[in-house]
């Protein structure tokens, strides 16, 4: 049987919900979704039915969140990719006589202030407030402030903060408090307790070292607050909760795998949580006065994300992504105990049966460390030749590749490329020891970790070694450029996509807001500016030999476009075929469709011509 070939831009087009919010009646869900191309808020009736669409923005909409009393939503939107993002009120207009449900939408701007990024928090119980932080003072300072929902409010500065992030989470439910997150690192993190009355933050996880304390959410009563975390030296994240009155931290339930999320319903008993199993997710569902009255909904391989309680404590909304299924709203009944697909996002006309699940594989680095990997087998094999394979490093660093839905991936299976994604050295959800083991001079180790894999590849009879092509973004753009670099032989073409070239000038020009928390993992220009130095790509461009695409946005505010300028002209100075597509209204990545579907068949041909053809 001849499975049929689909175009690059046929997968391109396979579209995604995510971001579930309830309506405070708990009949809809408000979500984000790709439909026209660029994210916008949609609603839909939890019993399923056509969606009905909310927000018209030229932008994509980055974030949703329904008012617990009410049919209006706040959402966030950047423009042209800056993450310069501010708040829009989003208000029902003119009455239906179903539950209330509006018939009309309009929205205003709440921010009103474009050159400051707005971070949202939440909204207040009874509706009547938001808190968000804000870097309105300075740009590497974020401070928190409260804001009325009605028209024509001002917002109030009820605390600054201490630098870098400092991030509202929730009201309490009496609404006196905030309780606040501030990140120093990805692996080291403290939460506060904000009184608006007297603008003093009480601060609950002092801690020796480093600690997570990850995805706090107060309990109904706000006695209790619910988090992940590794405090007293753990290495896995585990499920806590402190005591308010005391401030006392007691884990309640840990794994043998890293717990990366919970949370709490307002009404009922439930509480939930999601396990990381070698990158897939589990979900675990249970009493929070009896943790081992649970149960876990089957669901595909792949991953989940984003939980949301119904207001009356019945339901649980997440988001499912699997390797197979492209991201969706699903829903569990906790009576039944039986989860369904709420959103149906297009996949395109391409068959779910034509979509490959990856296999989980494992091997050895050059320490004799265990590096797991996904390993994607191509759907159809040349007869008498192994196949090519593209190697796909994750950004982040602390980050992990996982059997998540990918367009790219699935359409060069289908044109016969493997596809090896390793979890290197310095990669999330393998414990905090796994994750630093890359910091600052140990930077280069994770980059043999993915020649390691190379070499795997190799002596596995998985990839041509004539025919293996490297490709990553961000921090994975700086993967992909060091590994050109310091081993050009290995490599028949790369592409980097808003990558570091520069350790140097990327800690220089990066965000301000970000710059600590950025040096806590690679290290910073006063201590460590000629290891810097030695390791950037840029330093050891002269070696590099395989043709090269660079994919960088104008207004990336992250890794900014300079690193982009300074590779290219250093290899177009030696004539090393070099393809460089700069997108003027794009930021950390390809947001819009429009300029995925010029880029990306861009790369294909770039493959195909340079590696796939040799």
């Amino acid at each position: 049987m001849n499975i049929p070939q689909y175009s690059i831009e046929r997968f391109l087009n396979i579209q995604a919900a995510s971001s579930p919010t309830f309506s405070p009646d708990g009949h809809y869900l408000a979500f984000l979704t790709n439909i026209t191309g660029l994210s916008q808020v949609w609603q839909v009736p939890i019993t399923g039915g056509w969606p009905t669409r909310l927000t018209f923005t030229q932008e994509s909409v980055r974030g949703v969140w329904y008012s617990p009393v009410s049919h209006e939503l706040i959402f966030s939107q950047d423009s042209g990719g800056n993450e310069r993002t501010q708040l829009f009120h989003l208000q029902g207009v003119g009455v239906a006589a179903e539950h209330g449900l509006t018939d009309g939408w309009d929205y205003r701007d709440l921010s009103r202030s474009p050159e400051a990024i707005h971070l949202f928090g939440a909204w207040r119980r009874d509706g009547k407030w938001v808190c968000f932080a804000a870097n309105r003072l300075k740009p590497d300072r974020f401070d928190i402030y409260i804001q009325g929902a009605a028209p024509n409010t001002e917002p109030t500065l009820v605390q600054t903060g201490p630098g870098g992030y400092y991030v509202p989470v929730s009201f309490s439910p009496d609404g006196r408090s905030v309780l606040v997150s501030r990140p120093e690192s990805n692996y080291n993190q403290d939460l506060y307790l904000l009184d608006l009355s007297t603008k003093q933050a009480r601060h609950l996880t002092p801690h020796q070292g480093h600690a997570q304390y990850e995805s706090p959410r107060f309990s109904p009563d706000g006695k209790f607050i619910y988090c992940v975390s590794t405090h007293g030296g753990r290495d896995l994240l585990a499920l806590a909760r402190i005591e308010l009155s005391t401030g006392k931290l007691e884990y309640i339930h840990e794994s043998p795998h890293e717990i990366e999320a919970v949370e709490v319903a307002l009404r009922g008993p439930w509480l939930a949580w999601l396990e990381n199993h070698d990158g897939r997710s589990v979900l675990v569902c249970a009493h929070r006065e009896n943790l081992t009255k649970r149960f876990s909904p089957h669901l595909p391989l792949g991953t989940i994300s984003q939980l949301e309680f119904s207001p009356d404590g019945s339901k649980l909304a997440f988001v499912f992504n699997g390797p197979r299924y492209n991201p969706d709203i699903w829903l569990l009944d906790l009576n039944t105990q039986q989860a369904k697909q709420l959103t149906f996002s297009s996949r395109a006309g391409i068959p779910f049966s034509t979509l490959v699940e990856p296999e989980l594989v494992r091997y050895k680095s050059f320490d004799g460390l265990t590096i797991p990997a996904w390993y994607y087998a191509p759907r159809d094999v040349e007869s008498k030749r192994l196949p090519p394979v593209i190697v796909y490093p994750h950004g982040g660093p602390e980050s992990q590749t996982r059997p998540e839905f990918s367009a790219l991936f699935q359409y060069f299976l289908q044109a016969g490329y493997g596809i090896l994604a390793p979890n290197f050295r310095g990669s999330s959800g393998y414990g905090l020891h796994y994750m630093n083991l890359d910091n600052v001079t140990k930077r280069l180790d994770a980059v043999k970790d993915v020649i390691w894999g190379v070499y795997w590849l190799r002596d596995q009879k998985k990839a041509d070694p004539r025919r293996i092509a490297i490709y990553g973004g961000s921090y994975g753009g700086f993967i992909v450029l060091a590994c050109v670099t310091r081993y050009p032989e290995l490599f028949a073409a790369g592409i980097s996509v808003v990558g570091i070239a520069n350790f140097v000038t990327f800690l220089e020009n990066t965000g301000p807001y970000r710059r600590a928390h950025r040096e806590a993992e690679y290290g910073n220009l006063r201590e460590h500016r000629t290891f810097l130095e030695e390791i950037s790509p840029i330093r050891h461009v002269d070696k590099i030999q395989c043709p090269m695409m660079i994919i960088h946005g104008a207004n990336d505010p992250r890794v900014p476009i300079g690193e982009a300028e300074q590779i290219v002209a250093a290899l177009r100075r030696r004539n090393i075929p070099v393809e460089y597509l700069r997108y003027e209204d794009e930021g950390h990545g390809l947001a819009k469709l429009k300029n995925r579907l010029d880029a990306y068949p861009k790369m294909v041909n770039f493959l195909d011509k340079y590696v796939k053809a040799k």
